[in-house]
């Protein structure tokens, strides 16, 4: 049967040569993972602007703006680490050596299977997390895909990950708890604990500035989390459909690399080696000669070999790491030095992204943060507790959320601004009045959206995955 191919070219993407089928889905694609991160924004940064609005410290035409201003630059500055952390829960090498159309199937399976629950929650007003339902498609659509291919999730990565999502919010009410005590107790301003009951009942200047200061903290370290995964998943969409383009950063030159292994091959070629440290080097050195006969024989960009680079350049790397921690292999300071240049200049080249792929994350995000943040800021603000939020929970509960966000952004860790969140305001409520002060509804609610996030996910992904494949 004969396969109508086009070639095209896209502003920012270059030349694509893709058939009409195929080519239509990378549009759908696209615009899946745009809307993704739509839904993320107005399902997920409303968790920011609950405590400024509810406490009257800023006005919602002027706080959601405000707190999409403060995403978009989040993305913008935070960094690729969550991004390539998401990445790297599918087996993408071996993906990327199969024919496009399954990198399709999966991608769309993990598109579809998150946003079909974000919006379901978010239609009921349940703060679910976003993190959650991502993390759990991933890994459904990955091991849906090791039903008919080789390799595997990376679950390492993914019990990395379901730790830090699951003791994020563990912390953020036990944190909260303590920080309301002690403003209670110590501090004791009684300003700092009064319940705006009218339009223009307003807190003073100072706790307006820092219930303002805090949500601005929460959108912008949301932003440097959240907004990465969006990154992402449309590196996912570009290295699928067009690995030779996007597996590695064609920006850094076959020659810097090659400097890199050239670098690591000098490091670590020792005398007197132990066995176990000879048998590691051995397995280095084969990954670096693959790495650098691919690269010899011209083929590093093209689509049959730019999987085997990725693979051979990351091999390397995890390799260099783990004998840079060996206790019996010696090295100089400058042999240390060296292989820390090297390495980190060959993880540049897999894990990167875009800046256009950034600013276009960036951009859906803050737009999404401005349309539909009502539902979820009604449960922040009213439902979790029995009592209308005060100035000092408010400002505790955000406290806590920027400063938990940002340490796993700073370690490349995703996790839920919503869990964080909705846990601190939990932990405040209860220094305020004791557990009677929750409520109870709303707190089972969000549990079950908690338990059940990931298995539906995950069944979800998993059985798109397998509907797809049934086309492909």
């Amino acid at each position: 049967m004969h396969v109508l191919f086009n070639v095209i070219t896209l502003p920012l993407i270059g030349e694509v040569d893709l058939s009409t089928g195929l080519l239509a889905l990378f549009f759908v694609c696209l615009l899946a993972v745009v809307g993704f991160e739509f839904v993320n924004g107005f399902h997920d940064t409303a968790n920011a602007v609950a405590t400024v609005i509810y406490t009257k410290a800023l006005k919602p035409m002027v706080a959601v703006p405000w707190s999409g201003t403060f995403n978009f630059l989040g993305v913008f500055t935070g960094g690729v680490a969550v991004a390539m952390g998401i990445l790297k829960l599918v087996p993408l090498n071996e993906l990327m050596s199969l024919p496009t159309k399954v990198g399709a199937s999966m991608v769309l399976a993990v598109l579809l299977a998150s946003i079909i629950w974000n919006l379901g929650t978010w239609w009921l007003g349940i703060p679910c997390s976003s993190s959650h339902t991502l993390i759990g498609a991933m890994i459904g659509a990955g091991l849906a895909f090791t039903t008919y291919y080789k390799g595997s999730v990376n679950w390492g990565k993914a019990g990395e990950i379901g730790m830090s999502l699951i003791l994020s919010p563990l912390f953020g009410f036990g944190a909260a708890l303590l920080l309301m005590y002690f403003l209670r107790h110590v501090i004791k301003a009684n300003s700092l604990f009064h319940v705006p009951t009218g339009e223009n009942d307003r807190p003073p200047i100072l706790i307006r500035l820092l219930l303002i200061t805090t949500c601005t903290l929460v959108s912008f370290f949301h932003g440097s989390n959240d907004g990465q995964k969006g990154v992402g998943l449309l590196m996912l969409i570009l290295i699928a459909f067009l690995p030779a383009k996007f597996a590695l950063d064609h920006t850094v030159s076959d020659d810097k690399i090659l400097l890199s292994l050239n670098a690591i091959e000098s490091a670590t070629t020792k005398t007197g080696l132990t066995a176990p440290d000879q048998a590691a080097v051995a397995q280095l050195d084969s990954s670096i000669t693959d790495a650098k006969s691919i690269i010899a024989s011209g083929a590093s960009h093209d689509n049959a070999h730019v999987y085997k680079l990725r693979s051979k350049i990351q091999a390397a790397v995890k390799e260099t790491k783990a004998l840079m921690l060996s206790p019996t292999l010696s090295l100089t300071a400058a042999d240390k030095e060296s292989l820390t240049k090297a390495t980190s200049s060959l993880t540049k080249t897999t894990d990167y992204a875009p800046i256009w792929v950034i600013a276009t994350i960036s951009l859906s995000l803050g737009i999404g943060t401005m349309i539909g943040w009502k539902r979820i800021v009604l449960t922040i603000g009213e439902k979790i507790g029995k009592e209308h939020l005060n100035y000092a929970q408010g400002a505790t509960a955000e406290i806590v959320a920027a400063a938990t966000i940002g340490l796993s952004t700073g370690f490349g860790l995703p996790v839920s601004t919503t869990h964080v969140l909705s846990s601190g305001i939990a932990g405040a409520m209860v220094a305020s009045n004791g557990s009677k002060n929750l409520n109870p509804t709303t707190l089972k609610a969000i549990g079950m959206a908690w338990i059940l996030t990931l298995p539906v996910s995950i069944i979800l992904a998993y059985v798109l995955f397998m509907v797809f494949h049934l086309f492909v």
